[in-house]
């Protein structure tokens, strides 16, 4: 896909996410004023917080939906339209899909899946941080892979970290359920019941971010080994002006692969 074609598809899906937001708004600010502030006996049915929920997570789904323009337009941060649209993506079917047609209740591991994906996306978006401070003039820096990838692991897991906080803070403030520590039905569960939901999002939120950041190390390896070997070449032809450039990048190459995967250098051509 064209980069015009991608600019084209993020903005549909762009429009597409905030008319199903604020559709999201009125629907849930409806169902908020019309619902019981308690659960009748004898059968389920929503009541005012559930709908205070679902109003909270759609006015918090427009604010977000706004970040890569503000990280664009404030920061000069650039994110791929590719990770543009898998964010605009999980934002549909994290609220959207998932709170208000309740595919949370009615598909199995929609949260589970939900959570993969964004560990994945983060992670991805921790390599485009370095990959921003890397390229910035003013920040002299040149990390290798295998610190990258230790990053983009970190990074997605804090940020995993700091939505269970957020989950945790607005159920105790709001009286919310988001951590899963009630049923349905109002019961409070006891012990590790109680933590399986929070703690099965955080190691999902790991094994996604660690998926992403063994793949962006293998390819980072080879871009790191390139690269470096220019610069070296370019220092060592201003230092030695009649030296063979060709040579002097073999032998850089060389020498970083050797950093690299931790292997002995071979002096034999050095005698």
């Amino acid at each position: 896909m064209t980069t015009s074609k991608k600019e084209r598809a993020k903005n549909i899906i762009a429009t597409i996410l905030f008319i199903s937001l604020i559709f999201s708004v009125i629907f849930s600010l409806v169902r908020f004023i019309m619902a019981p502030v308690e659960m009748p006996e004898g059968h389920y049915e929503k009541v005012k917080s559930d709908y205070l929920l679902m109003l909270f997570q759609c006015f918090m789904g427009l604010i977000v939906m706004l970040l890569p323009s503000i990280m664009s337009k404030r920061f000069n941060i650039m994110l791929p339209s590719t990770i543009v649209i898998i964010y605009y993506l999980f934002l549909y079917c994290a609220i959207f899909l998932g709170e208000v047609f309740e595919f949370y209740y009615l598909i199995p591991h929609w949260d589970s899946i939900l959570h993969a994906f964004s560990g994945a996306m983060l992670g991805a978006i921790g390599f485009v941080l370095v990959d921003f401070l890397n390229k910035d003039e003013h920040v002299k820096m040149s990390l290798s892979p295998a610190f990258v990838s230790i990053f983009a692991f970190s990074f997605a897991l804090a940020a995993g970290a700091l939505w269970e906080v957020y989950e945790f803070t607005f159920d105790g403030l709001l009286g919310f359920n988001m951590q899963k520590f009630k049923t349905a039905e109002g019961v409070l569960l006891i012990g590790r019941d109680a933590l399986s939901d929070t703690m099965k999002d955080i190691i999902i939120d790991g094994i996604a971010a660690a998926a992403i950041a063994i793949l962006g190390f293998f390819q980072n390896k080879h871009f790191f080994i390139k690269r470096h070997a220019k610069l070296n070449a370019q220092k060592e032809e201003i230092l030695y002006p009649n030296a063979g450039g060709a040579d002097v990048i073999s032998e850089n190459s060389a020498d970083i692969q050797n950093t690299v995967t931790g292997a002995e250098p071979d002096d034999t051509n050095k005698a």
